[in-house]
């Protein structure tokens, strides 16, 4: 197995692939890592994948890894809407660089990832009609929603955010783009899966988990191309049964 660290148009990755189709084309997986982690902290989820004969690509995401500006949590959570744009922008200069190698004929590509990478997933189902299936490992779809409720606790908290009630709502307006609860048709009947923790503090579970079932009759005639799995115990962390669950959706939907 192939595990290279790349530079794709300025963008640093783990390429992952078995040895045998590492110039072939077959389906991709791209997978985002979380708040102020980085894509090696993913490498489980890309050696299964390509284990079943997929190609991976973890990105490090703006400000994080190898792109990292040496900033503090605090600092880069007031950036947090930043990050997750800059991801969904360069989810399609990933794309392009994909076709641009020949590395997809099919254009079978997953997009997945956990916490800002779910988020990030979300949000790229809503603009990209080119991806094939995903999974959102603790994510939440709500983009407005979220960003109310982190301004109120950094409010809370006694943090003054730096941008005028004005900007704000350019903010708010901005991220209305990417918001697919308020347009959840765009999901096309694409292959969803979400994993979430029931007690998960960081992304709640619940507005994930209401949009899921407000959403599931656009899928009444296949079921089964959207599901939730809800641990009842689990915070924010994947278990090791959520990871492998998430893998063997992404290779079944991608090696149909």
């Amino acid at each position: 197995m192939i595990v290279r660290e790349e530079k794709w148009q300025n963008i640093p990755l783990l390429h992952i692939v078995e040895d045998e189709f590492e110039t072939k084309e077959i389906p991709t997986v791209i997978f985002f890592h979380g708040f102020t982690s980085a894509k090696e902290h993913n490498l489980h989820y890309a050696y299964n994948l390509a284990k079943k004969g997929i190609r991976v690509l973890l990105p490090d995401s703006h400000l994080h890894g190898s792109r990292g500006e040496n900033l503090d949590e605090v600092e880069l959570a007031l950036r947090f809407w930043e990050i997750v744009i800059t991801n969904i922008e360069e989810l399609k200069v990933l794309r392009e660089t994909l076709l641009e190698k020949g590395l997809i004929s099919t254009e079978k590509i997953g997009v997945g990832g956990t916490s800002m990478g779910g988020i990030t997933t979300l949000g790229a189902l809503k603009i990209y009609d080119w991806i094939s299936a995903s999974t959102v490992m603790m994510g939440a779809p709500g983009f407005v929603e979220l960003a109310k409720a982190q301004v109120k606790q950094f409010e809370k908290k006694g943090f003054k955010i730096p941008i005028s009630k004005e900007e704000r709502a350019k903010l708010f307006e901005h991220l209305a783009i990417f918001d697919l609860t308020k347009a959840p048709e765009a999901l096309k009947g694409r292959p969803v899966y979400f994993w979430h923790g029931k007690n998960d503090p960081v992304v709640p579970y619940r507005p994930t988990y209401q949009f899921y079932e407000q959403t599931k009759e656009l899928y009444e005639e296949n079921p089964m191309n959207f599901v939730f799995d809800v641990d009842e115990t689990a915070s924010h962390s994947v278990t090791r049964a959520g990871m492998l669950a998430a893998v063997n959706w992404m290779s079944t939907h991608l090696n149909e």
